[in-house]
């Protein structure tokens, strides 16, 4: 595992944005659930209520996974420089942690503010990475 150990920020960022995704799973259910709605349901659509903020968080990190986990991995099996690999997983991060902060308060506008300011800072991170990845493979 030497060969990945320069990566460890990484792929560090990729599991632990996966264990918060697993996590917020069962509260987005809990709490559709307790808002009376079948399994399965989408909530309203109404940031005031809970369980809609919940499921958006879920679902926006459902959404954001399969894109993060390509560039990331595609950028450390092509050998993409590790210092920028890990910072810009390491960002995206970040990034989603405090959208899902801003979803669960409810301080973030539906469109626009923080939210939109933290959701383009993490794909600009994974555009980063995808171009890391062009970059080793050509």
């Amino acid at each position: 595992m030497e060969t990945f150990s320069a990566y460890s920020h990484a792929l560090a960022a990729l599991v632990i944005f996966t264990l918060i995704i697993m996590a917020l799973s069962p509260f987005s259910a809990l709490a559709k659930q307790k808002a009376g709605l079948a399994p399965g349901a989408t909530p309203r659509e109404d940031y005031a209520e809970k369980a809609y903020r919940l499921n958006r968080a879920y679902l926006n990190g459902c959404e954001t996974l399969p894109a993060f986990l390509t560039v990331t991995i595609a950028a450390i099996l092509a050998g993409a420089a590790p210092f920028w690999v890990n910072l810009l997983a390491s960002l995206v991060l970040v990034t989603r942690v405090i959208m899902i902060l801003i979803h669960l308060s409810g301080s973030g506008k539906p469109h626009g503010g923080l939210r939109t300011i933290f959701y383009v800072t993490g794909w600009s991170c994974m555009g980063g990475l995808a171009i890391l990845t062009l970059a080793a493979v050509f």
